[in-house]
C-alpha cells in the first residue's frame, strides 16, 4: 500500500489514505473537492522530491519542479511519472511524430533503408527533419508556409486617409502615429484618400526596404512638450513580418496574421524539406506522404514494409519498432491522426493519450502512473480501449492513480477514493476509499449515487421549437468534405460522434463563420431574386463554407476552458467586474473621501495603494543560486497586497484585503444590498463557484472553473436574445453532480433567448439536448459527414449512429 499520512495541501484537512500498489485507483470527488491537490500535489510531488534529492543541485535547476508536498509522511511509494493534460508548449514544430518519437525511428528507416536516387549520397537522420538545418527547407525554414503582406489586407478601406489611419496593419497609439508623422515629414500627402495615391507611392508606402531617418516635428496638443526627434521608418509590411518573426505575443501574432496572406512555400511546395531527402523513398512514397497519412494507413504501409525485409538488415530492425508504438495508438483510438498533424490542434485529451501509448512502450516496471482524467475527449464507444491499455500497465507491474469523472471508468476501477463532500472549504475530507462495490457505504458521497446508478435524473422535457436555422453549406476543413451542418436556434444543441469524427473541426468553422459575418457589420437582406448570389448572401470571406440565416446572430461568444488570465493579478473578481464596484465602495467612504483617496487608491495593480515591495502580488521572488527560485510571503504587507495606509480605509469593518479573503458564498452576504456587486456574486453562487475566494488568482484556477467564471460573466447579461454560445466539451473535468449544475445554466441561457451549441461526448448531456447532429460514423477519413440529426429519441433509434446505443440507454 501507499500510505499518505496527513495530507495538507491546499483545501486538503489532514488526510489519511492508504492506497493498493498494482492497481487501477481512482480519485474523485465534485471539482474543487481536493482530488487534484492529493494525487498530483501530494502524492506525484512527493515522489518527485524524493527523486530529484539525488540529483545535483545546478541540475535541479533545469527541472521544472512541482510546489513541495505539505504532507507529514508517505511510506510505500515508487516512483511516479505524471501525464497531465496541460501542454507543455505551443511550438508549430511540435506534431504527434515529435511527441510519439515516431518521427525519429521513421527518419532512421528512410537514412538507412531508403531508395536513394542514382549517384545520391547517403543522408543522415537528421536531413529528414523539417526542424534542422540539414533537412529544412531554406526558404520556409521547415515550416511549409510563407506570409506575404498584401495591400489589400493592410488597407481594407481606401477611402480613408493616412491621417485617417487607413494603414491598419500599423500599430497603434505612438508608433503608429510616428509612422505617419515620419510620412509627413518626409512630403507625403497624409490627409489625401489612400486610393489617390499615386500606386508608386503607395508601394514605397507599404513595401519598401529603405529605413530612413528623419527629424520629426511632431504637433502636440495645447499644454504637451513640442520636442523634435529622430524618427526611422519602417515599411508597413516589414513591420508586420517583424512581428511575425519576433514577437513573443500571442495576441500581436494573431494581429500581425491579418495582415498577411499565408501561401504554400513556392520552393519546397509546402513539403518542408530541401529537394535532396525528398527524393529518397520508402515503399515508392517519400518521407512527407509517410507524415500525412493516418496512422492506421501507416501501420499498413509498415506492415509491407516488413513484409519485404531481409532479415537482419535495417528494416527487419526497425519496422518492429515502428509496429508495436503504432499498435498501442491504433487501440487507444487515436489511428486518424497524422505524423505531421500539429500538437496545438489536438485536444488535451488526445496528447495525454499519445504521451500514455509511450509510456506503455517504455516497458518500465513498479512505477505509479498518475494520470488526468484520462478519459477526457472519448467517446463512450472509445473508453473501452482505453481501460484495456490501463489494465496492461497495471498487468505489466505498475500502478494508476487516475484522477476522474467518468462513472463507466470510476465501476471499472479496482479502488475509488472519494473526496469532498463540497469544493474548497466545503471539501478535503476522505469521504471513501475502498473497492468500488463498498461507497454505499459513504453517506456524505455526491459519487455514490451516480456510480450506483441511483442518481436522480432530470425530467423528460419536449424539445423547444426553433426560432429559424443558421446552416453551414460544404465544409472543407480537417477532415470535414463537404459536408452540410444546419443548426436551430433559440434551442440547444449538442454536437456528439466518436472521437475524431470531425465535431471540434464543425465548431470551430462555426465560429470562424460568425466572427466574419460580426466582423462586417449588419447587411441588408438581398431580395428573393438575388438569392442565388450565394457568396454575396453568406457575407462571409473566402475560405469559409457558404451560409444562410447569419443575419439573425448579433452576437457569437466561445465559452471554452482557458486560463481567464495568465498572472496572479487577474482573479476571479477583477475578471467578472464586480472588484470595481467593491472598490468604488471603499473609495466612497468618509474616511477615503477625507484622505482624497480614489477609485486607483483600492488597485493593487497601480502605484498608490498597492504595497511596493510585492507591487501588489502579496508574495516576493526569491532566487538561490544552485536551487530552483521559490517564493515567500511579502515580508512587508503580510501577503495584503496594499500599504498600510489603505489598509486602514474600512467598509463595514473590513479592509479592501479582508474583502477579497471572502469566498464567494460569504461575499454574496456582506454585498446582498448592492446590487451592482450582488448580481454577479449572486450568478457565480449559481454556478457552483460560491466556494472560491475572491481573490484567487486565476493561475490556481481548473479549466472548468475557469469556464463557469465565463459563463457566469455572460449570465449576468440582461439582454441575451440574439447571441450563439459555443462550447467544446464543456464537461470536461468536471464531476457528475457539476455536469447538473452546468446543465441548469446552459438551459437559462436558452430560455433567456439565446443559442447554445455544444460538442459533448457525455451522454447526460446529449439526453438534454432540443437537438442532436451526429457526425462520423468513424474517426479521420472514415468520419467528417452527419450521419443523423434531430431530437434525442430520434438519433438513439438511428442504426447507423454509433452514439445512438448509449444515448439510447441513457434515456431509457
Amino acid at each position: 500500500m501507499i500510505r499518505v499520512r496527513g495530507a495538507h495541501l491546499h483545501n486538503l484537512r489532514g488526510i489519511d489514505v492508504d492506497l493498493p500498489r498494482d492497481r487501477l485507483v481512482v480519485v474523485t470527488g465534485v471539482s474543487g473537492s481536493g482530488k487534484t491537490s492529493l494525487a498530483f500535489g501530494t502524492i506525484y510531488a512527493e515522489s518527485q522530491r524524493r527523486f530529484l534529492e539525488s540529483v545535483a543541485p545546478y541540475a535541479r535547476r533545469l527541472i521544472n519542479q512541482v510546489e513541495s508536498p505539505r504532507v507529514d509522511s508517505i511510506t510505500g511509494l515508487p516512483p511516479a511519472v505524471a501525464l497531465q493534460q496541460r501542454r507543455s508548449g505551443t511550438s508549430a514544430r511540435s506534431s504527434v511524430g515529435t511527441v510519439t518519437t515516431l518521427s525519429n525511428t521513421l527518419r532512421m528507416l528512410f537514412s538507412r533503408a531508403g531508395d536513394y536516387p542514382p549517384q545520391a549520397s547517403r543522408l543522415d537522420s537528421d536531413s529528414f527533419s523539417p526542424n534542422t538545418i540539414a533537412g529544412a527547407c531554406p526558404t520556409c525554414h521547415g515550416l511549409g508556409h510563407v506570409h506575404h503582406p498584401t495591400e489589400a489586407r493592410m488597407v481594407p478601406d481606401p477611402s480613408l486617409s493616412i491621417r485617417e489611419k487607413a494603414i491598419a496593419s500599423w500599430p497603434g497609439a505612438w508608433l503608429g502615429k510616428n509612422y505617419r508623422d515620419i510620412l509627413d515629414t518626409l512630403g507625403h500627402d497624409i490627409d489625401r484618400p489612400w486610393r489617390d495615391l499615386p500606386a508608386g507611392e503607395r508601394e514605397w508606402i507599404l513595401f519598401t526596404d529603405e529605413e530612413p531617418v528623419v527629424t520629426v516635428d511632431p504637433v502636440r496638443e495645447a499644454g504637451r512638450v513640442q520636442r523634435p526627434y529622430e524618427g526611422r521608418y519602417l515599411s508597413a509590411a516589414r513591420q508586420v513580418l517583424r512581428t511575425l518573426s519576433e514577437s513573443k505575443s500571442a495576441p500581436a501574432r494573431r494581429r500581425a496574421l491579418q495582415f498577411v496572406e499565408t501561401v504554400a512555400c513556392p520552393a519546397c511546395r509546402g513539403r518542408r524539406l530541401r529537394p535532396e531527402p525528398l527524393a529518397v523513398t520508402v515503399a515508392g512514397l517519400p518521407i512527407d506522404h509517410w507524415w500525412g497519412m493516418p496512422l492506421s494507413s501507416v501501420r499498413a504501409l509498415v506492415q509491407q514494409v516488413r513484409g519485404e525485409a531481409v532479415e537482419g538488415d535495417v528494416v527487419a530492425a526497425l519496422a518492429p519498432e515502428l509496429t508495436a508504438l503504432l499498435d498501442v495508438l491504433l487501440e487507444l483510438g487515436l489511428g486518424y491522426l497524422s505524423l505531421d498533424r500539429h500538437t496545438p490542434t489536438l485536444s488535451s485529451g488526445e496528447l495525454q493519450r499519445l504521451r500514455l501509448a509511450t509510456q506503455l512502450r517504455s516497458g518500465l516496471f513498479g512505477v505509479v502512473y498518475v494520470l488526468d482524467e484520462p478519459s477526457a475527449g472519448l467517446h463512450p464507444a472509445d473508453r473501452e480501449p482505453l481501460l484495456t491499455v490501463l489494465n496492461r500497465l497495471v498487468c505489466e507491474g505498475n500502478s494508476i492513480i487516475a484522477v476522474e469523472h467518468s462513472v463507466d471508468v470510476m465501476r471499472r476501477a479496482d479502488w475509488i477514493v472519494d473526496v469532498g463532500p463540497g469544493a474548497g472549504e466545503r471539501g478535503g475530507r476522505l469521504l471513501h476509499s475502498g473497492p468500488v462495490g463498498t461507497i454505499a457505504a459513504a453517506a456524505q458521497s455526491l459519487t455514490a449515487a451516480h456510480v450506483l446508478g441511483i442518481a436522480p435524473r432530470p425530467p423528460a422535457h419536449d424539445p423547444r421549437p426553433a426560432r429559424g436555422e443558421l446552416k453551414l453549406h460544404g465544409i472543407q476543413r480537417h477532415n470535414v468534405h463537404g459536408t452540410d451542418v444546419a443548426f436551430p436556434l433559440g434551442v440547444l444543441t449538442v454536437v456528439t460522434g466518436v472521437s475524431g469524427s470531425g465535431k471540434s473541426t464543425v465548431l470551430e468553422v462555426l465560429a470562424d463563420v460568425l466572427g466574419a459575418h460580426l466582423a462586417q457589420g449588419p447587411r441588408t437582406q438581398p431580395e428573393p431574386e438575388e438569392a442565388d448570389e450565394a457568396e454575396e448572401l453568406s457575407g462571409i470571406p473566402a475560405g469559409l463554407p457558404r451560409t444562410s440565416g447569419a443575419e439573425q446572430v448579433r452576437r457569437a461568444v466561445v465559452v471554452d476552458q482557458r486560463p481567464i488570465g495568465r498572472t496572479p493579478r487577474s482573479n476571479l473578481a477583477t475578471y467578472t467586474g464586480l472588484f470595481d464596484g467593491v472598490r468604488r465602495l471603499f473609495a466612497g467612504t468618509g474616511e477615503a473621501r477625507a484622505r482624497g483617496y480614489g477609485v486607483g487608491r483600492f488597485s493593487f495593480n497601480v502605484k498608490g495603494g498597492r504595497c511596493e515591495t510585492c507591487q501588489g502580488e502579496g508574495f516576493v521572488s526569491v532566487g538561490l543560486l544552485f536551487l530552483p527560485g521559490t517564493y515567500r510571503v511579502c515580508p512587508t504587507c503580510h501577503g495584503a497586497r496594499y500599504n498600510p495606509e489603505t489598509l486602514q480605509v474600512r467598509w463595514h469593518g473590513r479592509s479592501i484585503a479582508e474583502v477579497l479573503d471572502l469566498s464567494v458564498t460569504e461575499a454574496a452576504v456582506v454585498f446582498a444590498q448592492v446590487p451592482a456587486v450582488a448580481r454577479s456574486l449572486r450568478t457565480l453562487v449559481d454556478v457552483g463557484l460560491g466556494y472560491l475566494t475572491l481573490g484567487q488568482p486565476a493561475t490556481e484556477l481548473s479549466g472548468g472553473e475557469a469556464q463557469r467564471i465565463k459563463l457566469a460573466t455572460e449570465l449576468q447579461r440582461s439582454r441575451r436574445k440574439g447571441t450563439v454560445y459555443l462550447l467544446d466539451e464543456p464537461t470536461s473535468g468536471l464531476h457528475p453532480a457539476d455536469v447538473e449544475v452546468l446543465m441548469r445554466q446552459l438551459q437559462d441561457l436558452v430560455d433567456g433567448g439565446s443559442t447554445v451549441v455544444v460538442v459533448e461526448h457525455d451522454m447526460a448531456v446529449v439526453a438534454q439536448a432540443d437537438h442532436v447532429v451526429d457526425l462520423g460514423p468513424g474517426a479521420g477519413d472514415e468520419g467528417g459527414t452527419v450521419v443523423v440529426c434531430g431530437s434525442p429519441a430520434q438519433v438513439a433509434r438511428c442504426a447507423a449512429s454509433r452514439t445512438a446505443p448509449y444515448l439510447a440507454a441513457r434515456l431509457g
